[in-house]
């Protein structure tokens, strides 16, 4: 059998060192969740320190207390034919209505229902909140993680710049690298990037997940049923399930999706309408865009792939992070300057003097530092030009545009689609060669 879908669904859900619920739901399952095709696994990773001693806490960089919630949450669906796996990460703060349970009817962060009721109210509080049947949960913790990453060899990741978190200990400098378990679980884990957050966490875990997953298919993990079994127990030896599910339930899964490829896989993010909702007791909360996440789930529920549905992302224009009416420029060029206030930009035509030349090759976008998280938004309304910092710039981006060619390209404030947008796999994956790392 050469499907990784076995290992996909136990990847996702960080799947070592954790456990794997997968009991017929019939009875149990929440009266909002709805008939659906396809087969629909929850995955979710623990906050939960319990158990971990002083020095695996600082070994793991996993300090502090824990929420005993969910860190990770993921709904992976197969298609009933076996040709598509679409996955869909839930950001941990989104905020919504908890399934009934032994406290009065109540909203919150997702990631709370854990606490609440176990992985039991976790399940039928996603379901009240999508109308998807769930079939399968799984769940693992920080060193399950941790343990399968280096069962399996590693994982490779890729950046453009260098990262730092002091939060979750990552330090990679800008490149592709090879990482243990260690440095993959913190690369993962960190939120307090740039843009700080759960999108840019959650895409990164989704460009780990596709890694591996091409990696092994590659080296021959599924090439055939012995080598299928022998990966998958690679993975269940260190997975608790319950009494009910044994490696046999686990291959039916495999046995759906039987050559599986990067292309044929989908990722996305729930989408978000509000990224600061202030709620008493629980803090800064996720808010989802209502029309956009029910097309979502209606995609899921009746099979189809999200990637390229217009109700999921309505427009085609690029996605940028900042609102451009936010943005002041002062632009060189009287036509590129009209088309940047079209795009929405406030935007100063400034002529050059008769004796000034232009930059030659590219545009150049000078701007202050202190303003590099908008600097991304004005290079996406045009494409190749070069940024270029200067310290005391102040507020204004200046555009001198260049001798090359500069066209101007639609973009559209849509923040929740900068990372989160669907794509299928292959578009996640690395294009440098692995280099040595932690």
């Amino acid at each position: 059998m050469r499907s990784f879908t076995v290992t996909a669904v136990l990847i996702a859900s960080l799947a070592s060192g954790g456990s794997l619920w997968a009991a017929d739901r019939a009875a149990s399952s929440s009266p909002a969740a709805g008939e659906a095709n396809g087969t629909n696994v929850l995955v979710v990773g623990s906050d939960s320190r319990t158990g971990l001693s002083a020095e695996d806490k600082k070994r793991l960089h996993v300090g502090g207390k824990g929420c005993d919630c969910t860190d990770v949450m993921m709904v992976v669906h197969i298609a009933e034919d076996g040709r598509r796996m679409s996955v869909v990460s839930i950001p941990r703060d989104s905020y919504v209505e908890f399934a009934d349970h032994a406290h009065a009817r109540h909203f919150g962060k997702i990631n709370g229902a854990f606490a609440h009721g176990g992985g039991d109210l976790t399940v039928r509080t996603v379901e009240k909140a999508t109308g998807l049947r769930i079939d399968h949960y799984l769940e693992t913790d920080f060193t399950g993680f941790a343990d399968t990453v280096d069962r399996l060899g590693g994982a490779k990741v890729c950046t453009d710049k260098s990262l730092q978190d002091p939060g979750s200990g990552l330090d990679l400098a800008a490149g592709a690298h090879r990482l243990n378990g260690i440095h993959a679980l913190r690369y993962v884990r960190a939120r307090h990037l740039s843009p700080p957050g759960d999108l840019g966490r959650v895409r990164r875990q989704q460009r780990l997940l596709i890694e591996m997953l091409s990696r092994l298919r590659a080296e021959g993990a599924f090439a055939n049923p012995v080598a299928a079994v022998r990966t998958a127990l690679k993975l269940r030896t260190s997975v608790r399930t319950d009494p009910d599910t044994n490696l046999a339930d686990l291959m039916k899964l495999g046995s759906r999706l039987r050559g599986l490829a990067a292309d044929q896989t989908e990722f996305a993010t729930v989408p978000i309408s509000e990224f600061d909702h202030r709620v008493p007791q629980w803090g800064s909360t996720l808010l989802w865009d209502k029309d956009r996440s029910a097309a979502l789930w209606a995609a899921l529920r009746a099979d189809r792939p999200i990637v390229g549905d217009r109700g999921i992302r309505p427009s085609m224009d690029v996605p940028v992070e900042i609102a451009p009416a936010s943005l002041h420029l002062r632009v060189t060029d009287q036509e590129v300057a009209s088309a940047l206030r079209a795009n929405g930009f406030v935007v100063e035509y400034v002529p050059r003097k008769p004796d000034e030349p232009g930059p030659a090759g590219p545009t150049v976008i000078t701007y202050d530092p202190a303003r590099a998280r908008h600097a991304p938004t004005i290079a996406a309304a045009l494409p190749g030009a070069r940024l270029q910092p200067v310290a005391g710039h102040g507020q204004v981006f200046d555009i001198a545009v260049g001798s090359e060619a500069t066209a101007v390209v639609k973009v559209v404030h849509d923040r929740s689609s900068v990372e989160g947008a669907p794509v299928h796999g292959d578009r996640l994956r690395c294009t440098t060669p692995d280099e040595p790392a932690g």
